[in-house]
């Protein structure tokens, strides 16, 4: 049976937003699931074209980058204190931590913000798997100098890798084996050990097997066209670029 797993960029600048283009998110959808991940800068808005707060099945954060988490703290308000009315609070996958770190930047007295009232929080750990809805998510830590997650997301035989921020490593290649796509980021001619280059990216697909490559998370001193080319010198499959509004169908690697 033909898979609906849609990946639809929400925004993919780093490290801040760009005009038209928000920091890391993602709407990840198949079979009438709504999954947000990463919710840097801008992202909330950007959702908002497809979907409201209300009728996402839950968030999953790479890792508490401002770039990839920032849009929490807005998130939360409309999920307390607006017109967002969920019979639960929403799951939130994320880092150790992720809580607190909200609750920090949101609690403005003696009394802690209640996070909880607003997200379900669920921490990552290496190898930590869920089922959101129709969605099968399976996590693994990657190398980014910090706590840091990738994300396998499947549903009827298809699909997809995110490699949140991380240097190559071998936990996402393993993750990404065999997957229909893998999006993965691009950082930067030189990754220092906590990014990929564009070539490390298109390394990464090639030693995993995928069906298709999406660089993301593009350096802004590389021209995200330079980046598709510099990606393909290194994997032989099609290679496309995460343009904000872009959506594309998550297929097999077979």
């Amino acid at each position: 049976m033909a898979s609906d797993l849609r990946l639809t960029v929400l925004g993919s600048a780093t490290p801040y937003p760009a005009a038209g283009n928000p920091s890391s998110g993602y709407l990840v959808t198949g079979g009438g699931t709504r999954l947000w991940v990463d919710a840097g800068s801008g992202t909330l808005g950007a959702l908002q074209r497809y979907a409201r707060l209300d009728e996402i099945d839950a968030v999953w954060i790479s890792h508490l980058h401002a770039d990839h988490s920032a849009d929490l703290l807005t998130a939360q308000y409309g999920l307390l204190y607006a017109d967002v009315r969920r019979e639960a609070p929403l799951p939130l996958y994320g880092p150790p931590g992720i809580a607190d770190r909200l609750a920090d930047f949101l609690t403005n007295g003696e009394r802690r913000s209640p996070v909880e009232r607003a997200f379900d929080v669920r921490e990552l750990s290496d190898g930590h798997c869920a089922r959101v809805g129709s969605l099968d998510l399976a996590t693994r830590e990657v190398a980014h100098g910090m706590p840091a997650f990738a994300l396998r997301v499947e549903h009827r035989g298809q699909s997809l890798v995110y490699s949140g921020d991380s240097a190559p490593c071998t936990t996402l290649t393993e993750l990404a084996a065999g997957c229909g796509t893998l999006l993965c980021e691009a950082d930067g001619d030189d990754g220092g050990g906590v990014h990929h280059s564009p070539e490390e990216a298109g390394e990464t697909a090639a030693a995993a097997g995928v069906g298709r490559l999406i660089v993301t998370h593009v350096g802004r001193a590389i021209a995200p066209g330079d980046a598709v080319t510099r990606a393909a010198s290194r994997f032989a499959g099609p290679v496309a670029y995460a343009a904000p509004g872009a959506v594309f169908p998550v297929g097999s690697a077979d």
